[in-house]
């Protein structure tokens, strides 16, 4: 189907919206009526440059406050809209969205508002439009689809349909299966916006917290397969009322956009495969719908690698902790300056600054990779493209491994590896050079593998990543966590299979209010969670190699003994070796972190007990004190 977005949903000049819609591949546009009055062009320029840039402008809104008027004030009304009739005339738009009444004068009848309506749709016939009624959540009178539709069909002219808006009917919980019920001639235009599940004045909702389709709680996948079975077939198109767009880079914002778009389309299309085709109750009037699918989903069965840039002096400290928890530096790369770290077949790869290069890494030191074990890496690829996420350039030597890569929206790059026993190509046997200079290799250490891996983003990433990852792997979304930290609040969301126990868990975290010392991704801590089952071994290990865990405040333990039944040896060893506490039902968890490594990065350790699923967001703000404050004394130090 056709894919369009909303003027509003971007930020920037009408002609920088039209020009990133136009970039990323979307068809067409609807144009919010402040965009084209604050633009230099007329209408027929504007129609020009989105005829030149390959858009159609599919719908001009919006027309507020029409119908439930008295007659003085639909006269006023209707010389309104013949003025904006005219206009769409030049800007080659042939369909109108006329939002429900929503001033406090709106009268309470329905044969009224139905005869204002026609006399609309009878001025506008003239004129080659067509009038898509919609009705708003806060609408006075009319706040329901299925009350807009009963007065557009008593209204009974040609040039009068609907607008539904999934935002408008999913945030009142009503119930979009009655939508089949609708003749498709009568559904002129469909806009399509998720939001979360937030307990506030709707229209608030609306004007600040929409979001694109799979970052927030509605079923859009059911929703919009409603409209489709009603015979639908004109645009997929997104309006998107959100602060956070609207004040980013509109060429971002457009791509994940149309990644939205994107997987809500494959997403109808599997449901709609998934019925038995004797079975499909669509009303095909205007022909069999054609929804594009995706290439199929691969799972990631776990993390093959992380990889860790660093230039000394955070690059010597990243190899002394590593060593202190029980990793090897084995081998290192033929051709970069990357040294392997294993801990049996947990592997971190470590990337030091190196003048062969061309370039250094100036950096704290920080995440930059992470290899994603999938079983087919190539229809990964495929799938990565097919979202706007197309493969990574990168410097390789001809005898190397050939392992595709996509950048996060972070930029992040995720490597998709073959499994180690699928025969696949072994990015291992590039790390063939044996690790030379000052080799390390820890004492051994009861650690089992990568637990998760949290990444700061950028303020304006956070859902944009959400959904990358949900929509390339199919990881799950938790429900957002805000964490008080000394310097404001974080976001955080963690990503997974849907199976539980399976696959790599990704943290995202972000600053609730982007602006302070962990605004962006730049300045936001990062962290490499290792597993282990026996974390006291490890505190110890990493105490005799010079590297304890951060030291908590005492307070925490007092607070413990008070509220835990955990014995007084017990605190007083965890006191000892940094280890904090948390439970989660039969579940416990313990875990440590390891001091900032250049001010950024850190490694956690962690054991879950009785099947413990949580990340022990109750410590999170202890942990963030602490490393602010151990921070700080390095810096006077």
């Amino acid at each position: 189907m056709r894919r369009s977005i909303a003027t509003v949903s971007l930020s920037g000049t009408l002609e920088e919206k039209l020009s990133a819609a136009a970039k990323v591949g979307f068809n067409g546009v609807e144009i919010f009526e402040n965009d084209l009055l604050a633009s230099p062009l007329a209408p027929r320029e504007i129609r020009a440059l989105a005829g030149e840039l390959g858009l159609t402008i599919d719908l001009y809104q919006p027309f507020r406050d029409f119908e439930g008027v008295d007659d003085t004030q639909l006269a006023a009304n209707l010389r309104r809209a013949e003025a904006k009739f005219a206009l769409m005339v030049e800007l080659g738009v042939d369909t109108l969205l006329v939002c429900s009444n929503a001033t406090a004068s709106a009268i309470d009848d329905d044969a009224l508002a139905a005869a204002q309506l026609r006399s609309l749709a009878e001025t506008a016939e003239p004129y080659g439009v067509r009038v898509a009624y919609e009705a708003l959540a806060w609408g006075r009178r009319v706040s329901t689809y299925e009350h807009s539709w009963r007065i557009v069909e008593a209204a009974d002219h040609p040039s009068l349909g609907l607008c539904l808006d999934s935002f408008h009917i999913l945030s009142r919980g009503d119930d979009p299966s009655g939508i089949r019920d609708i003749p498709s001639e009568k559904i002129l235009f469909l806009q399509l916006a998720d939001a979360p599940r937030m307990d506030m004045d709707v229209l608030q909702w609306s004007r600040h917290h929409r979001c694109f389709p799979g970052q927030g709680g509605f079923d859009l996948a059911a929703f919009t397969g409603h409209v489709i079975a009603a015979g639908y077939r004109g645009p997929l198109s997104l309006e998107v009322f959100n602060d956070v767009f609207r004040a980013s880079d509109p060429d971002r914002t457009a791509a994940d956009a149309l990644r939205s778009l994107s997987a809500l389309e494959d997403a109808v299309a599997r449901a709609r495969e998934a019925v038995d085709s004797g079975q499909i109750t669509d009303r095909h009037r205007d022909g069999a719908v054609h929804l594009a699918r995706l290439p199929d989903l691969v799972p990631p069965e776990d993390l093959a690698f992380v990889e860790v840039a660093a230039a000394d002096p955070a690059a010597g400290r990243t190899r002394s902790v590593l060593s202190a928890l029980g990793f090897a530096h084995t081998r290192d790369h033929r051709s970069k300056p990357v040294e392997l770290w294993e801990h049996g077949h947990t592997r971190i790869l470590l990337n030091s600054a190196d003048p062969r290069l061309g370039h250094t890494w100036t950096g704290d030191a920080a995440v930059t990779a992470l290899g994603v074990e999938v079983t087919d890496p190539a229809r990964a690829a495929e799938r990565a493209e097919a979202l706007s996420a197309p493969a990574l350039s990168r410097r390789r030597d001809p005898s190397e491994a050939r392992i595709p890569a996509v950048a996060a929206p972070d930029g992040t790059a995720v490597f998709l590896c073959p499994p180690e026993a699928s025969g696949g190509a072994d990015w291992t046997e590039d790390f063939s050079a044996p690790a030379v200079g000052d080799r390390k290799e820890g004492a051994p250490t009861p650690v089992t593998g990568i637990d998760h891996i949290g990444l700061y983003q950028p303020f304006d990433h956070f859902d944009e990543a959400s959904l990358f990852y949900r929509t390339l792997f199919g990881l799950s979304p938790s429900e957002s966590t805000d964490l008080s930290s000394p310097d404001g609040l974080v976001r955080s969301r963690v990503l997974t299979r849907p199976d539980p126990g399976s696959g790599p868990r990704i943290a995202l975290n972000v600053s609730v209010l982007g602006r302070g010392p962990q605004a962006d991704a730049t300045g936001g801590s990062q962290h490499i969670a290792l597993a282990c089952d026996d974390i006291v071994a490890v505190a110890r290990a990493m105490v005799a190699a010079g590297e304890p865990p951060i030291r908590v405040p005492d307070n925490h333990y007092d607070d413990l003994a008070a509220r835990t039944d955990l014995s007084p040896a017990r605190l007083a060893l965890m006191r000892g070796l940094g280890i904090l506490h948390d439970t989660d039902g039969a579940g416990e968890f313990w875990h440590l972190y390891t001091p900032l490594l250049g001010g950024r990065l850190f490694f956690e350790v962690v054991q879950r007990v009785n099947g413990y699923e949580g990340y022990g967001a109750a410590n999170t703000p202890v942990r963030m004190a602490a490393h602010r404050a151990a921070h700080r004394s390095e810096q006077w130090t």
